[in-house]
């Protein structure tokens, strides 16, 4: 049977071939689903609530408890404070990355998106029918879009433009003067910020992590998206949250009435417990992966690759050897040394020479890993 031909902005994860050219024992660096278990309390709040014959019935409603915790936390956190009309509740923020696009665009309306992006900003816009307009990140630039250098065509055209710090591949950051400069585009062009804001309890060397919404004219020109995945290790409970601009969400809503019946009501209240309790762990779990980044970096440098320090998030953004694309390395790295990384290439054009390492493995691997990349003879460990 023939697919559409929207199916064809879909690739089979890489993962899935790299692990055919492994041996028995492949050390596996590509997904970025973290490895640290959620604090007890929070399991134990989803247990104890999935023990409870009414909490399987439709979740229309989103638990006021964890609207308010939502408020809380935003308030406590970010200094920011926000109504209720102002949250949605996401089954996870993949979710609002993958409809937003439906909400606000028709066929042809532009989406400009990073690049290198994290794959769903580019195949959300055209599964929407929206054409993709791309804003180079440059390592000289500090992996900031130049939104001076958009053409006017580009912002005619543009609805949405999707920014993410901490940022997914680059582990880069963004300052305060990149969120004003931000606003003023957007109120200037009539285009609504997408903020994806997935990371920012992973920012290292004691820098804060921000939200957008802190800023002021956040809420006059776009939504943000957190997610619990990270924060609190509750990647597979599937839950986030969409805030900021009221008339935006409340569109937002009208769409989610017609897709699903809401966020199963056990995770509800592992949410609500995540973000009245759970905040004990964050600094423990941020520590954790800045120790991992810091071990990487020291002990793939001794073998020969020599990777920047990323400011944030669980990934390395690593250059490869000249001479060869990032499909081509991850390849060989994983018939030599049976390590798995995803190719640059996956992260859109401007992706090609580099690596993305998820930091999803204890030292143990980090330092195994390590040994066999010193013994591939991809990299001169002299230097």
């Amino acid at each position: 049977m023939e697919t559409a031909r929207r199916m064809k902005y879909f690739r089979k994860p890489a993962f899935a071939d790299l692990k055919a050219c492994t041996g028995p024992d492949p050390i596996d660096f590509t997904l970025g689903s973290p490895d640290i278990a959620p604090e007890p309390s929070i399991m134990e709040a989803i247990q104890k609530a999935a023990g409870e014959p009414q909490n399987y019935k439709y979740a229309v409603t989103a638990l006021p408890q964890l609207i308010q915790a939502v408020q809380d936390w935003y308030h406590n956190r970010y200094s920011t404070d926000l109504d209720p009309e102002e949250i949605c509740l996401l089954q996870g923020s993949q979710e609002a990355l993958i409809n937003l696009p439906l909400v606000f665009c028709n066929p042809h309306d532009g989406i400009l998106i990073p690049d290198p992006y994290y794959p769903v900003y580019e195949q959300a816009p055209r599964l929407a029918g929206a054409d993709v307009l791309y804003m180079p990140l440059k390592p000289e630039n500090h992996y900031l879009p130049d939104l001076e250098a958009i053409s006017q065509e580009d912002r005619q055209k543009a609805k949405l433009i999707l920014v993410s710090y901490p940022n997914n591949p680059t582990g880069a950051i963004a300052p305060d003067s990149f969120y004003e400069e931000l606003i003023r585009f957007a109120k200037e062009n009539d285009i609504l910020i997408i903020h994806d804001n997935a990371y920012s309890e992973l920012v290292y060397d004691g820098q804060p992590g921000k939200s957008f919404l802190s800023f002021p004219g956040a809420l006059e020109t776009g939504v943000e998206l957190n997610s619990f995945s990270k924060t609190y290790g509750m990647a597979g409970a599937r839950l986030g949250v969409l805030a900021g601009n009221r008339e935006a969400i409340s569109a937002y809503r009208e769409l989610k009435r017609s897709l699903d019946y809401g966020i199963f009501l056990p995770v509800q209240y592992g949410g609500i417990e995540a973000l009245e309790h759970g905040g004990g762990s964050i600094p423990e779990t941020r520590q954790e992966y800045e120790q991992r980044r810091n071990l990487m970096v020291a002990e793939f440098g001794k073998a020969g690759w020599h990777i920047p320090s990323c400011e944030a998030t669980m990934f390395l953004w690593a250059p490869i050897p000249a001479g060869m694309t990032s499909e081509a390395f991850a390849l060989r790295l994983a018939e030599t040394a049976g390590v798995l990384v995803t190719p640059g290439s996956r992260f859109g054009p401007e992706g090609e020479g580099f690596v993305r390492i998820a930091m999803v493995q204890d030292a143990e691997k980090i330092r195994e890993a390590a040994r066999r990349i010193a013994d591939s003879g991809l990299f001169d460990s002299r230097s």
